[in-house]
């Protein structure tokens, strides 16, 4: 099998693999690792550490992160190159156009950088629709204000990242753009209607439902299931694989964040059942991990499916970094 069967990604604690982790991962079997800024410190480290990642599990596993410009992004100077937040970007390039083709090459050389390393999968492109209400958190994170820009500019990012050899992870499904809260801290409920949300916040990822990979989002959309958010309702999962359109492999956002509920087991369990295929852990906490992967469990046939699907998505990227970088460089 060039997957495993974990129904779990998992993150871990340091630069360095530690031997628990190691023995950790090799009955848990995770589809794939995370990496954040804890665990980065120089292009060498990186190599040995995404590699004994993968020798952990005996296979080619993904390797993900959230480099997305900006505020979020886990590889940085002076060994990585620094972006400027996605809006800041788009709203200064002049036209949807221009910012299509900057977003394009920047996403080639994010991926190149990545790939070096040995992570091959990009927790973008952030599909959400800038709303008014949009929290501070997620605002500048974000492609544009209405859904055809938003899906343009995330297209070309996507087609970026697998020039340079690296999966997108489009996030944040259905829609989190009307989120008024920091989900980090708390639950954030969107109370607009069906047709509203169908027509803006889940437009871009219908748009782009052919994407190998897609995070949820921690929010409860009261049209639709007004007791859970969308990462544990099953009606929200249908909307995602029915109405959005979407067959690859369903993620969750982060299970520590505080705006879900319950023990990480409970939140894990909570999960799978409503039609996730993979719950992610990004803490790196052994006690943690061990209860998530228990209450995860085993991807069952439909998510093993996808998850082969979206390893074999993987392609070897071949990106020119200079002549990219003069091609920004002269705008």
């Amino acid at each position: 099998m060039s997957v495993g069967s974990g129904a779990t990604i998992f993150g871990c604690a340091g630069p360095k693999l530690l031997p628990e982790e190691r023995a950790f991962y090799r009955d848990a079997d995770p589809f794939g690792f995370i990496v954040f800024a804890r665990n980065i410190e120089d292009p060498a480290q990186v190599r040995r550490l995404t590699a004994d990642l993968r020798e952990a599990v005996g296979r080619d596993a993904p390797v993900l992160v959230d480099q997305e410009g900006g505020r979020v992004q886990r590889l940085r100077a002076p060994h990585w190159r620094e972006w400027t937040p996605p809006l800041d970007t788009v709203d200064g390039a002049g036209s949807v156009e221009a910012a299509e083709r900057i977003m394009r090459l920047r996403a080639s050389v994010m991926a190149a950088e990545l790939r070096d390393v040995g992570i091959d999968a990009d927790c973008i492109p952030t599909l959400d629709v800038v709303r008014p209400e949009t929290h501070p958190f997620l605002m500048n994170r974000c492609y544009g204000r209405d859904p055809v820009t938003v899906a343009r500019i995330g297209r070309a990012v996507a087609d970026g990242l697998m020039a340079g050899g690296v999966l997108p992870v489009m996030k944040h499904m259905p829609g989190h753009g009307l989120s008024h809260v920091d989900t980090h801290h708390d639950l954030p409920t969107v109370d607009v209607s069906h047709e509203e949300l169908t027509a803006v916040d889940f437009a871009p990822f219908r748009v782009l439902n052919d994407l190998p990979m897609a995070m949820t989002a921690h929010l409860v959309f009261a049209a639709l299931d007004a007791e859970r958010p969308a990462t544990q309702s099953p009606e929200m999962i249908r909307v995602i694989r029915e109405e959005i359109g979407f067959k690859g492999l369903l993620m969750s956002d982060d299970l520590n964040m505080q705006a879900l509920a319950g023990t990480l087991g409970e939140r894990a369990a909570r999960t799978i059942a409503a039609g996730v295929d993979i719950a992610l852990h990004c803490k790196g906490d052994m006690g943690e991990m061990v209860e998530v992967a228990a209450a995860a469990g085993r991807m069952g046939p439909a998510a093993l499916a996808r998850a082969e699907a979206a390893v074999a998505a993987r392609r070897v990227g071949a990106v020119d970094v200079a002549q990219v970088l003069a091609e920004l460089a002269h705008g």
